[in-house]
């Protein structure tokens, strides 16, 4: 019996023998196992990510390599097991790359393998395709699930994923909290952040940059925390100033933002002065010479241009830029020795005792007044403008007056006159003798004149200096009397006694109804409007107090005595003593920061809050006739090797085209006349008419008063007198009269009924009406103190003599 051959096997395999085939499962070869795996592979690819083979734990990288195996038959691979056996042996650089499959292609019908790969299609294609319904899918859940489905995401996502989601989410979630909140909220948050930092956040954005800048509450707190903002109607004033001037401007200026507030534009005006004039130790500067060698005895600086005038009888006008002559307008047959401007119309008075209106555009002079009988000494422009009116029942209310711009001109024939200021294209006028050299213009008849409006009498004496604001008229005479005048009626309110010697000069203070005068007894004082009493007498100079300046804080005196002094106006009390000086001062201007004076030798800036130099401006000169200042610019009047020089700095840098400067006292000419009478209605026009004719003068009445005038104590017929013959130059010291004029409030004024506009309320105590020699205020002595010098007596036109 034969012995049956064991069968041979192993672990997961049996070798078959050829017989028995009938009760096996069915064999499958090779390759068509190879086959079979390549299509499940084709299948799969969809559920894989990008093609990359899933791995089991007994063929990962690390799994140790397997012993050898003795050559054997492979085992049969059953048809039932549909799922293909993992890659044997993965890359040892990693996954594969991804092979580009289309899910929906067929498996290959080939029997034999393919040479490459299928290509395998773009995921990033399929999930833009796809990401229509997914977006619909996302936006259908409830916003709980879509917050819990997009956590899950970012958890999931690398960081710079997170990165670009950052970068969007952080503008969309950004809030503009100026434009949310209220804007007095927004004015208390900015109110704590310093200028620089306005500055910056007014760069953020447009919404930004038109809250800073139009909040006026802002730029007001601003002013008053760094000590720039000085009461009073300087600020209003400005802003008035700022609105006229952009009214003018308007269709030249584009509207991509709104303008700012006039406050922001003061604040950086008077931060740039504050800091630019100290800080700037060179500024630009260049001179040039004038009027050969004569004495300048005027100097303003207005629009821009520089006005000289000299005793050589000219007056010039120059370019601050380059120091070009712009114009020279001669005429005059004296001594320039008083001028004011008002936009294109200059004002000037001489010792051929006329007044001259010229046209700044053209060169032109359109107008000639005379009747002055002496030297017009001093003058000024008055614009209409709102100030408290005190009716007869108490009641104050704020009218606008004068109702057009005039001139008061005070001369040395010891009164005043008050001019209507000519506009531009009224009927030109030249008085008698202008034309004619044999002729005196002072046989002119001003009633005759349709621009006079009134003859101020009363003065024993030349007037040597004059303010005027509003209705008020300050004059300072060598009958040493100050007189306080309203120059709508012509009233003299108040003679104010007290100096003992000659008035040199006076200032006005509207807003405190405060008037200041110095005088050659050395002595300053400051006098109630309201009372006509003498609030303070300033002592301390030694000589003569020939010029005054007062400013909102401070009020300046400078004398003979080569010292300036700084009082405090309303108090009296002298803050600081200017001492450095080796002469008397001639000249000097001032403001909120700083004094500039001239004297022999020296050009000096001081700091009017301590009263310590800054600098010196000029040194080694023979001395300073003249000097005016505005904003950026310095112009001074001095005399260097027998020659007259005009020294112009320039304070500003590239950066600062914008600065736009306060004038000398506050007083501003940006508005118009023409604008006024266009913003009146038929009411108001009705009153200004009747005004003027309230203040015309009947020829029968001025013949009669002239008749019952009382003849002065010793005066002689004008042929006994030196009055016919040329006026003595008057050497003594000028002070500038830069920037006369007056402005408007920024404000509205309050209803009004027509009696208040034609109010004539006076305070208690006027004396006289029309120069009238009515009984004098209280406590003024029956005689004067005596002069040391003759007076020069006003000229009488004989009785024969006719006009030509």
């Amino acid at each position: 019996m034969q012995e049956e051959e064991p069968v041979v096997n192993g672990k997961g395999w049996t070798m078959l023998k050829h017989e028995d085939t009938s009760d096996q499962t069915k064999v499958v070869g090779l390759a068509e196992a190879v086959e079979r795996y390549g299509r499940k592979r084709s299948h799969g690819a969809d559920i894989m990510m990008e093609g990359v083979e899933p791995t089991t734990p007994e063929f990962e990288t690390n799994t140790p390599p397997r012993k050898k195996a003795r050559p054997t038959h492979l085992p049969q691979i059953s048809t039932l097991n549909a799922a293909a056996p993992p890659s044997p042996l993965p890359s040892p650089h990693g996954t594969p790359p991804p092979q580009t499959i289309w899910p929906s292609a067929p498996p290959s019908g080939a029997s034999s393998p393919q040479p490459h790969a299928p290509l395998q299609p773009d995921l990033s294609l399929t999930a833009l395709l796809t990401l229509p319904s997914l977006l619909s899918h996302f936006t259908n859940l409830p916003q709980q699930l879509q917050s819990h489905y997009l956590l899950t995401l970012l958890r999931h996502s690398p960081l710079p994923v997170l990165r670009t989601l950052h970068s969007v989410l952080t503008p969309t979630l950004a809030r503009d909290f100026l434009t949310l909140l209220p804007p007095e909220l927004v004015s208390q948050v900015l109110g704590f952040l310093p200028y620089s930092t306005l500055a910056r956040a007014s760069r953020v954005s447009k919404s930004w940059r038109a809250i800073i800048d139009s909040d006026p509450l802002l730029w007001r707190d601003l002013l008053k925390n760094t000590k720039i903002w000085f009461g009073g109607d300087t600020e209003r004033n400005f802003a008035h100033s700022i609105y006229a001037r952009r009214k003018l401007e308007a269709p030249s200026i584009p509207q991509t933002l709104p303008l700012p507030h006039p406050y922001k534009t003061l604040f950086k005006s008077r931060h740039l002065t504050r800091l630019r004039w100290i800080q700037n130790e060179n500024p630009r500067h260049h001179s040039f010479p004038a009027h050969g060698s004569s004495v300048v005895t005027c100097l303003l600086f207005s629009h821009g241009r520089i006005i000289s005038a000299s005793d050589d009888h000219s007056i010039h006008v120059y370019s601050p830029i380059t120091g070009e002559l712009l114009q020279a307008l001669d005429g005059h047959e004296g001594g320039v020795w008083a001028l004011a401007a008002s936009k294109d119309t200059l004002v000037s008075g001489s010792t051929d005792r006329t007044v001259r209106i010229w046209n700044l555009a053209t060169g032109k002079c359109t107008h000639i007044f005379g009747g002055h009988t002496s030297t017009v000494r001093c003058l000024a422009i008055v614009k209409p403008e709102l100030i408290d009116i005190e009716s007869e029942n108490g009641t104050i209310t704020r009218e606008k007056w004068p109702k057009r711009s005039v001139i008061v001109t005070g001369s040395r024939d010891h009164s005043l006159r008050v001019w209507t200021l000519p506009r531009p294209g009224d009927p030109e006028y030249r008085c008698y003798g202008a034309d004619d050299t044999e002729a005196d213009p002072a046989d002119e008849d001003a009633d005759e004149n349709p621009y006079h409006r009134m003859h101020l009498e009363g003065h024993d004496h030349a007037v040597r200096a004059l303010a005027a604001r509003g209705r008020t008229l300050v004059s300072g005479s060598y009958d040493c009397t100050v007189r306080i005048w309203d120059i709508v009626t012509g009233d003299c309110k108040w003679i104010l006694v007290g100096h003992t010697q000659k008035v040199y000069s006076v200032v006005l203070d509207i807003t405190r109804n405060l008037a200041c005068s110095g005088s050659m007894d050395g002595t300053v004082r400051v006098w109630n409007l309201r009372t006509g009493q003498c609030q303070h007498t300033l002592t301390g100079h030694t000589s003569l107090v020939g010029l005054l300046g007062l400013s909102p804080s401070h009020l300046v005196s400078a004398a003979a005595d080569s010292t300036l002094r700084v009082w405090d106006p309303e108090t009296g009390e002298l803050q600081s003593t200017l001492a450095g000086h080796t002469g008397a001062i001639t000249c000097f201007q001032h403001d909120e920061f700083k004094v500039l004076s001239g004297s022999d030798g020296t050009l000096k800036m001081w700091n009017v809050r301590d009263g310590t130099v800054v600098r010196d401006l000029l040194t080694g000169i023979s001395g300073v006739w003249q000097v005016v200042f505005e904003g950026r610019w310095c112009v001074a009047a001095s005399n260097r090797n027998l020659a007259t020089v005009l020294d112009v700095w320039d304070f500003g840098t590239d950066e600062d085209d914008d600065w736009v400067g306060e004038p000398p006292g506050g007083v501003y000419d940006d508005d118009t006349d023409e604008e006024d009478e266009e913003e009146m209605d038929k009411g108001e026009q009705a009153d200004v008419d009747a005004m003027d004719q309230d203040l015309e003068i009947d020829p029968s009445d001025a013949s009669l008063e002239s008749e019952e005038m009382p003849q002065v104590e010793g005066e002689t017929p004008a042929d006994e007198t030196d009055s016919d013959r040329p006026p003595v130059r008057d050497d003594e010291p000028m002070e500038p009269m830069a920037g006369v004029g007056a402005s408007r409030w920024a404000t509205a004024a309050p209803p009004r009924t027509a009696g208040h506009q034609r109010s004539r309320a006076l305070l208690v105590g006027e004396s006289s009406r029309r120069g009238g020699t009515g009984p004098p205020a209280a406590g003024v002595p029956a005689r004067l103190p005596a002069n040391n010098e003759t007076p020069t007596r006003p000229r009488i036109r004989p009785a024969g003599r006719s006009r030509r």
